[in-house]
């Protein structure tokens, strides 16, 4: 037989590492994954159901759709909106994004005194 093959047919495998870990880089990657993408994103959708829940008659808002009006009547599901003009439309409340204001945020007010 050639010797080639037969130093070759002589090495024995490495010990197999345990099946426990080869799972930990997953578990990781999962664990990253849930930090970084999902946790902020129900975080985020917990304080807009709050937000959508606490919604009142006559309090500015815009849609997500980029509407803004003021709220004329608060339903269990839908918000009608006052667009000003006699003007109203009924939207369903998840689709109000937050409230507006024409006034600057107060951090903005505060860089442009500290110019």
């Amino acid at each position: 037989m050639n010797p080639i093959v037969t130093a070759f047919l002589a090495q024995t495998a490495p010990d197999a590492p345990n099946p426990l870990m080869q799972l930990i880089p997953f578990v990781l990657i999962a664990v990253v994954f849930y930090l970084v993408f999902f946790r902020p994103q129900q975080k985020q959708v917990k304080k807009h159901q709050e937000f959508v829940t606490q919604l009142q008659k006559g309090a500015d808002v815009v849609t997500q759709g980029g509407i803004i009006g003021k709220v004329f009547q608060v339903d269990d599901k839908t918000v009608t909106l006052d667009l000003g003009g006699g003007n109203k439309v009924r939207f369903v409340k998840a689709q109000v994004a937050a409230t507006w204001s024409d006034a600057p945020a107060a951090s903005e007010k505060d860089a442009k005194e500290k110019k």
